[in-house]
């Protein structure tokens, strides 16, 4: 599964919940390496400064991915956003900081 962050912590953390799930974490810090990854799985962060993380889910789930993003759960705009480009779900920070393996799992296995 590959994971889209240019925050070192939240790839970090986001590549512990995806091996706690039972996946194989890619990390990835750019838009540019996205796209030369081949990966049916992606996770975006949304709050990158590296990359516009609307464009990164529309390019991912536009080559056939399913993608789920990680967002402020106060940025409904940028939330709705990710959706519209092709995220199956936005999770919070929160959410994936305090039960990352259990909704990742939850998502791989759906």
């Amino acid at each position: 599964m590959v994971i889209l962050a240019d925050d070192l912590i939240w790839a970090s953390r986001l590549a512990d919940a995806v091996a706690a799930a039972g996946g194989t974490p890619v990390r990835r810090r750019r838009i540019e390496d996205l796209a030369s990854t081949a990966a049916s799985l992606v996770i975006v962060d949304l709050t990158a400064r590296a990359y516009d993380g609307v464009e990164a889910i529309r390019q991912a789930s536009g080559s056939g991915a399913r993608v789920v993003a990680v967002g402020q759960h106060d940025d409904a705009a940028l939330r709705r956003a990710a959706l519209d480009a092709g995220a199956e779900r936005v999770f919070t920070y929160r959410t994936l900081f305090e039960d990352g393996p259990r909704q990742l799992a939850r998502w791989l296995a759906g």
